[in-house]
């Protein structure tokens, strides 16, 4: 009896710390994946715009096609982002293989790389819209709407809820797993050989046991990220959804992390290196990019 009331003492302060946490992003869904249990809950049926979250979505549905990820793909004019203007270091007539490209698309979620993925599916654009509603169906969602590879059209809605499920499914893929969670490449571009980072700075930080990522941007949508993650002996998935910066978004990741595993661990966040920061206030000069 004493054991069951402690236990339920527990779980209710448990309860009241999530609640009272302040956290900036807009829609917020934590999960025990082990058990299902929701650890913290804000808007988490919200419809709203996913970015770049909508990339792993694409990755399901190209791996699922077995294409050879040997292949070269050549990057287009029609692959650039004409719809937002968003920057990308893959330049047109590269031809890089399509596990590059998928490389890419998950780890420094480049729209060129995405949306030559859906340029060269099998039977095409149109073949890859139907194959993402497949996918879709399969995967019994009711709120997921997909319109085109990257995540740069505001009409990509989804909801935490979902987003908890399509991270479900994508861990299912070694592939996506172990690009999401790689910290950088190098990869061969035009003869040259350029390094790639991932985008979320929480992968490879001191102290996270990362199992799998993919952050998004769009002004519609603000920062977002999906992240599958390992502590107190427990697997999570954190959905966030619209927050205002970058910071905010991993100071979000930070709070919840803290709290799940208790006061002792002190998660941290990988600083940007002093040339990444200059180059960062160069690219912020010219155009704010989608990912």
């Amino acid at each position: 009896m004493l054991k069951k009331i402690v236990a339920v003492l527990l779980s209710s302060f448990t309860a009241a710390a999530f609640a009272a946490v302040p956290l900036g992003s807009q829609s917020v869904l934590v999960v025990e994946d082990d058990t299902g249990k929701v650890l913290l809950e804000k808007n988490a049926n919200a419809q709203v715009p996913i970015a770049s979250l909508t990339k792993l979505m694409t990755a399901m549905v190209v791996l699922d096609a077995k294409q050879d990820m040997n292949e070269k793909i050549a990057i287009d004019r029609s692959d650039v982002d004409m719809l937002k203007h968003s920057a990308s270091r893959v330049p047109v007539g590269a031809e890089i293989s399509r596990g590059d490209v998928l490389q890419l698309a998950l780890m420094s979620s480049d729209n060129r790389a995405a949306a030559s993925l859906g340029r060269t599916y099998p039977g095409g654009m149109e073949a890859f819209r139907a194959a993402v509603k497949a996918k879709i169906r399969a995967l019994g969602l009711t709120q997921t709407v997909i319109e085109e590879p990257t995540g740069l059209s505001p009409h990509n809605m989804s909801t935490a809820t979902e987003l908890v499920k399509i991270a479900a499914a994508a861990s299912a893929y070694p592939d996506i797993r172990r690009i999401t969670t790689d910290t950088k490449d190098v990869i061969n571009i035009k003869g040259r050989k350029v390094e790639y980072h991932n985008t979320n700075r929480l992968v490879g930080a001191k102290g996270w046991d990362v199992g799998l990522s993919k952050t998004g941007y769009t002004e519609e949508a603000g920062r977002c990220l999906i992240m599958r993650f390992r502590t107190g002996g427990k697997n999570n998935t954190l959905v966030l959804l619209n927050a205002g910066a970058s910071s905010v978004r991993n100071m979000d990741a930070v709070k919840i992390r803290r709290l799940i595993a208790g006061p002792d661990e002190k998660p941290k966040v990988m600083k940007a290196s002093v040339k990444s920061k200059k180059k960062a206030v160069k690219q912020s000069k010219r155009t704010r990019r989608a990912m």
